[in-house]
């Protein structure tokens, strides 16, 4: 599973339509939360994704709307008995925002925050995937995020092997796995029935930005790119001033990118209740496009090939 939900897809402020940014990954059943604007623990609890699996939250920059969400979904955790240390990354600052978040209040933590600064370029590595931290431009220090998944072995040949003698069974695993063994003397490389390397799955989710390099560069192939979206073309100049980016730049990006669906966020409050001008403008475009709507899910499938 490689789940996204949107528990908050809104720009700057909330409106009865939209939350503040965030959004929550669960891949093979663990949690990630990338941005938690206010409110976040409510929509977790409306589209039932859970919090005890919540292994990290990663945010973007110290603007409100992207972090404010934090205090209260810690409390809540506290409260419902976790004990596993929380991770929270994040740029320069970080530290002392941890610092705060422990403070806050007469309630004491009943687990741990451990609080990790990342820079553009900085790799979080895990099992069988890695978050990259992104170079974004925008008002503040701020940070994009690439969830990359290792590459898979290629595709098990059942019906060759047991022609070349290998039987159902344990084997069968260690030629996946890209072992060889041994038949009546003769020995069976992974090669002879494993297909090519299959690629991970990418998504790369922008926060608050300009289109950038950093971001384009990304963004290669990616499954999914999650952009910033807050205004239409015809307020290009208040998105350069603000540092955002318009729909039709999200769509351009994507298109050099050949990304494969492109998703756009942090719809400004003027469009909140009818985004059809930000998806019109895309199109034109990108054409695998749509507007993210809050506690909307989308599963990202596996490619057979690069």
């Amino acid at each position: 599973m490689l789940r996204v939900t949107f528990l908050g897809t809104g720009g700057s402020l909330p409106t009865p339509e939209r939350n503040p940014s965030a959004i929550m990954i669960n891949r093979e059943g663990e949690l990630m939360l990338f941005d938690c604007g206010e409110g976040a623990q409510q929509q977790m609890m409306r589209a039932k994704t859970g919090m005890k699996a919540l292994s990290s939250i990663f945010i973007t920059h110290f603007h409100a709307d992207h972090m404010l969400g934090i205090p209260g979904l810690i409390q809540t955790m506290s409260f419902h008995g976790r004990t596993e240390p929380l991770k929270i990354y994040g740029p320069h600052w970080i530290h002392e925002f941890a610092r705060i978040l422990s403070s806050l209040g007469y309630y004491k933590l009943k687990f741990e925050i451990d609080a990790i600064d990342l820079s553009p370029g900085d790799v979080v590595k895990r099992d069988e995937y890695s978050i990259v931290a992104l170079k974004t431009e925008h008002s503040i220090p701020s940070l994009g995020y690439a969830l990359v998944e290792n590459m898979r072995p290629g595709k098990f040949d059942r019906q060759k092997a047991i022609e070349l003698g290998v039987p159902p069974g344990p084997l069968f695993s260690k030629l996946h796995k890209g072992e060889s063994v041994e038949i009546d003397g003769k020995i069976i490389h992974s090669e002879d029935v494993v297909g090519e390397m299959r690629p991970g799955r990418k998504i790369v989710y922008t926060g608050d930005t300009r289109p950038c390099k950093a971001i384009l560069e990304a963004s290669k192939d990616a499954d999914l790119l999650i952009h910033d979206s807050t205004l239409a073309s015809d307020q290009q100049e208040w998105a350069i001033e603000s540092m955002h980016s318009t729909s039709e730049e999200a769509a351009a990006l994507a298109e050099e990118a050949n990304v494969l669906k492109l998703v756009l966020t942090h719809i400004s409050s003027r469009y909140s209740d009818n985004p059809a001008q930000l998806l019109e403008e895309a199109k034109k475009i990108f054409e695998n496009v749509i507007v993210a709507e809050d506690l909307m899910e989308l599963d990202v499938p596996y490619r057979d090939k690069a």
